[in-house]
C-alpha cells in the first residue's frame, strides 16, 4: 500500500494503555509518547478515552484513515 509519504507499514503490537495485541499503520496510528518514544494506542482505547477529553474541553483523537487497518477511506496507489 502506498499513500502520498510514500509505502505504509502495517505493525502487529501492544497497545500501551491497555496491552491488548492489535494492526496498526506505523505512521498514522494514535499514540503517546512515553520517555521520548511514541507508543500505539488501539481504537477501543481512544475510543474509550475521548468522552473523557470532551469533558475536559479538549479535542477528542480522531484516528487518521487507515490508521487501524486498511479501508475505503485509505488512498490507494
Amino acid at each position: 500500500m502506498v499513500d502520498d509519504d510514500g509505502p505504509v507499514i502495517f505493525a502487529l503490537g501492544e497497545c500501551y494503555a491497555c496491552h491488548r495485541p492489535f494492526t496498526f499503520s506505523v505512521t498514522r496510528v494514535p499514540s503517546v509518547v512515553v520517555e521520548g518514544i511514541r507508543q500505539p494506542i488501539c481504537r477501543a482505547c481512544v475510543e474509550c478515552v475521548n468522552p473523557r477529553r470532551i469533558a475536559n474541553g479538549l479535542e477528542p483523537i480522531v484516528p487518521l484513515p487507515g490508521a487501524y487497518e486498511p479501508d475505503d477511506e485509505f488512498p490507494e496507489g
